[in-house]
């Protein structure tokens, strides 16, 4: 299957696409490819240590720890009281002494309470000491977008980490993402990680494909998902999938083909293949999780801007949160982010050059409406 096809597929509620689905057959939820490599990282390496808020807990950090300490041990998948600060520090000294640990925030707003330890000490450790001490360990961080989360439990704050040399900050877009990711990360990385996961991604379906014998992927390449002529859409985490849905419509209603690349290492992408797309199409559109002021969307402005102004026919168009803390009443939210038939509009102005292009648009509909029916905070 085809990556339209399977993000057809999601608009039908079913499967969506992974980043090699066309040599996919097997499908599996992001939640069950996050729970996969969690075990596999235990399994392979004695050294791997998991620790969290609920990590030992029966719901597992929504589904992705489920039953791991029950069969590898409380002294290596263990909870973490509200410390977060501290127990960052005890994952900062097992790292130096030759452990891996595996940090998860049940929301990246927690992780606020570390930023001494994240920034201070294991962004900058190897670089005071001249290289001869590595800081590998892997942070999970989940976007708790939706349900009333609010201002303090919903913030995506991949650019705040980005912004620092020494950290390398990933968002997963989909299960073969993470499949990609995480094991090489593990495997090969000796630094600290940071990986953004978006709540609203944890209950849909990709197809997956396994690796060749001797192919490696590299964990913190920039991917496209989608070859097209007309527009470029660079995007993050489920923004990629929203891009893709955009694709599809305006493909279907009026033969725009978008070109849309998921950026997935913010800290590092491949900034080739970002201008190599917008040279080709001539216009741009980014759309990220957070929001637009000094963040992801301003670094993919910055660079098109410093390498290659002249290649665009129009101005770039950005796509992100409103400049507000996310409010919790669900009307207030809707309009606080953006969503499909905001996309669909703004790609269609920039390709006809007309505001008023006729072409049909989508119904408004919440994405939290569309990818994941929430019953309660957790």
């Amino acid at each position: 299957m085809s990556c339209n096809a399977a993000v057809t597929s999601l608009l039908n509620g079913q499967a969506a696409s992974g980043l090699r689905a066309e040599a996919g057959t097997e499908v599996m939820s992001y939640r069950d490819a996050l729970h996969w490599t969690m075990r596999d990282a235990l399994q392979r390496h004695y050294s791997v240590l998991i620790m969290g808020q609920g990590v030992d807990d029966h719901k597992g950090i929504f589904g992705s720890t489920t039953g791991l300490a029950q069969e590898f041990g409380a002294d290596r998948v263990m909870d973490m009281p509200l410390a977060e600060e501290g127990m960052t520090g005890v994952a900062i000294g097992a790292a130096l002494n030759g452990l891996y640990p595996i940090q998860t925030h049940i929301r990246a707003d927690f992780s606020l309470l570390a930023m001494n330890q994240i920034i201070n000490l294991a962004a900058k450790y190897k670089y005071m000491f001249g290289g001869r001490f590595d800081v590998p360990m892997l942070i999970r961080m989940i976007v708790g977008r939706s349900w009333g989360q609010g201002a303090q439990h919903s913030q995506s704050l991949q650019s705040l980490f980005a912004h620092i040399p020494g950290l390398r900050v990933v968002m997963p877009s989909s299960s073969q993402s993470i499949l990609d990711t995480y094991p090489a990360v593990i495997d090969r990385y000796r630094g600290p990680v940071i990986s953004f996961e978006h709540r609203l991604m944890y209950d849909l379906q990709f197809y997956v494909a396994p690796l060749s014998p001797g192919q490696e992927i590299d964990p913190f390449g920039s991917r496209l998902v989608r070859p097209g002529e007309e527009v470029t859409i660079v995007a993050t985490s489920i923004m990629v999938l929203e891009a893709m849905r955009a694709a599809e419509h305006l493909a279907r209603v009026a033969d725009i083909q978008c070109e849309v690349i998921d950026l997935h290492c913010v800290s590092s992408p491949d900034w080739d293949l970002v201008m190599h797309s917008v040279e080709k199409t001539g216009r741009l559109v980014v759309a990220d999780t957070s929001w637009r002021e000094y963040g992801v969307c301003a670094e993919v402005c910055r660079v098109v801007a410093e390498r290659n102004p002249g290649c665009l026919k129009a101005p770039v168009v950005t796509l992100g949160m409103q400049p507000a803390p996310c409010p919790t009443a669900k009307c207030l939210e809707d309009l606080f982010y953006p969503d499909l038939r905001q996309l669909v509009g703004v790609l269609a102005t920039l390709v006809t050059g007309n505001e008023i292009h006729g072409l049909p648009l989508p119904d408004t509909q919440s994405m939290a409406d569309v990818y994941k029916r929430f019953k309660g905070p957790f």
